[in-house]
């Protein structure tokens, strides 16, 4: 299982994971091209769930995703009953594993 880490926000994951060296943007297109095409060079390592606390839209997780070749990003994605199908298949296709 991936670590579960906790922050207040989402912007204080996302610096966390910057000083860890997660510096890649894989929300970028250009960026997520290189994931879809090879999923299985990728892996999320670390996942983080914020709940906002009034709105069910606030929803966010945070993914630190880590490519075989030592490549580290980040992937955000809203946490709701509508996030999209394309959002999923992309999670989905990556392994997660603990470190």
């Amino acid at each position: 299982m991936a670590k579960m880490y906790h922050y207040a926000t989402v912007s204080k994951a996302l610096d966390q994971l910057n000083e860890k060296g997660f510096t890649c943007d894989f929300n970028l297109n250009s960026n997520s091209d290189m994931i879809k095409k090879n999923p299985e060079k990728f892996e999320i390592v670390h996942v983080y769930r914020y709940e906002g606390e009034s709105d069910p839209g606030d929803e966010a997780v945070v993914y630190g995703i880590k490519s075989t070749s030592g490549k580290k990003g980040v992937y955000v994605a809203g946490f709701s009953a509508g996030s999209d199908l394309e959002t999923s298949k992309f999670l989905f296709d990556l392994s997660i594993k603990g470190r």
